[in-house]
């Protein structure tokens, strides 16, 4: 074991909502280190190939703002990124494409500017508790075992992976059964003729879910949920064997190029790696099938060409951290206001079913946002421990509506800015004045009300 390596916070995962912690972290003037299993940050936007960033908003409201809307930003100057645009599908209040690669290089200048240490290749593999903290940790690196240790650490794995060899009270998938969410495959899939899509979108809008068909020439990049008669044709047929309604897609930043989020890997545990070696296999064999039937029965595709999966399969649920507050669904929908709110959300409550086909939404009213505390990121019985991202603690249903980028990001900027402020003055988190947070936050430019 190497020496001992000392940080005022240290933020386990590199996706886009442990970015945020570091970044907010590092910005209250805490040493902080951001420790990334695979060599490049982003996450399942860089590593699982998830796409477009969906939502910001709540209708026309930008409720997810500071150093998410700032990677934004950051983003659109390297021509990354065109913003927020109109989702037509009308299923979120808006959408946001990017380039991948784009982002992962805008993060590491994000992190160089803000002063944070970046450890790449590298993976958690023990925890050292010595009371109600977390004394240290190690992780494995291609140069041996490393022993870190933080004053405060945060748990942004997406999997709860920190909080789990903490022995963390963790809870996993729905109340029911213990299933979670589907996992899925996405393909990025070049050469799409937009035009020809548009045009058979608009002569055919009974295929394909299209609130107002005007918004085919409205919108810069398109959203696209049906081909719904292809679809259940090669699904009778045994062309397709993926358990899905209906085909999705979403154009990126660059034209002509569209993520497929269309495969689903049912009934397999993500954390258990032999179930995640199998759905890696069954979510490849169904990209290969989708594939053949997109060039052979829809509208655009004739010359598609798939450029990539992922590097890992998208989860959209595993574990999940018990915390001082366990946040849920009539929370969300009746817009339950917290004393100590961190971060505003306005995404659906939107439920893959763990089993097979069809999807559960549960849509707020027109405008409506919802808030998440600040209690819903300590860790239970833990003094130094905070979570963010999809692994905070809410139930299997409130996850199902926090999960999403934009709010993860949000949730991580609160966690940053909550262990940066109480690492500099020595304290645990849950002595912070609110007050003093809630300046911080709006000084990074959150939106809290």
């Amino acid at each position: 074991m190497n020496r001992k390596h000392i940080w005022d916070v240290v933020v386990i995962g590199g996706g886009v909502s442990g970015c945020m912690a570091a970044f907010a972290a590092a910005k209250q003037g805490a040493s902080t280190l951001l420790i990334e299993q695979y060599g490049f940050l982003g996450g399942a936007l860089t590593n699982a190939g998830v796409g477009p960033m969906m939502t910001f908003h709540a209708g026309e409201r930008q409720v997810v703002t500071g150093l998410p809307q700032e990677l934004i930003d950051r983003l659109c100057e390297k021509k990354g990124c065109i913003g927020h645009i109109e989702d037509t599908i009308g299923y979120a209040s808006s959408v946001t494409p990017f380039d991948a690669e784009v982002m992962k290089r805008v993060l590491d200048e994000m992190a160089h500017d803000y002063g944070v240490e970046v450890l790449f290749h590298a993976v958690i593999s023990g925890v050292k508790k010595e009371q109600d903290s977390i004394s240290s940790v190690s992780v494995v690196t291609r140069g041996g075992m490393l022993e870190i240790a933080g004053k405060i650490l945060i748990d942004a794995t997406g999997d709860a992976a920190l909080s789990f060899l903490a022995g963390a009270d963790i809870c996993q998938g729905r109340d029911s059964d213990g299933l979670c969410q589907p996992m899925t495959t996405n393909l990025k899939v070049a050469n799409v003729d937009m035009e020809a899509l548009r045009n058979e979108i608009k002569a055919h809008p009974e295929n394909f879910i299209i609130p107002d068909v005007s918004s085919i020439d409205r919108t810069e990049r398109l959203s696209v949920a049906g081909f719904f008669r292809e679809f259940n044709r090669a699904k009778e047929e045994g062309i397709i064997t993926t358990q899905r309604e209906n085909v999705l897609f979403f154009e990126t930043v660059n034209p002509g190029e569209v993520i497929v989020n269309t495969t689903r890997v049912i009934q397999l545990d993500p954390v258990n790696p032999w179930d995640l070696s199998k759905a890696e296999c069954e979510g490849r064999k169904q990209a290969e099938e989708l594939m053949h039937f997109f060039r052979s029965s829809c509208k655009g595709f004739s010359d598609a060409v798939l450029l990539s999966t992922g590097v890992q399969i998208g989860v959209r649920e595993s574990r999940r951290v018990m915390g001082d507050y366990l946040l849920t669904a009539e929370d969300l929908l009746s817009s339950k206001h917290f004393e100590d709110t961190v971060a505003l959300g306005g995404y659906p409550i939107d439920i893959h079913n763990p089993t097979g086909a069809q999807t559960a939404t549960t849509h707020l009213q027109p405008g409506q946002f919802y808030d998440i505390p600040l209690r819903s990121l300590l860790v239970k019985g833990f003094d130094n421990l905070m979570v963010c991202g999809r692994c905070l603690s809410a139930t299997h249903e409130a996850s199902a509506a926090v999960r999403v980028t934009p709010i993860a990001m949000a949730t991580g900027q609160a966690a940053g800015a909550a262990a940066g402020l109480s690492a500099m003055a020595g304290i645990q988190v849950r002595e912070l004045a609110y007050q003093k947070l809630l300046q911080a936050l709006t000084e990074l430019g959150a939106t809290l009300q």
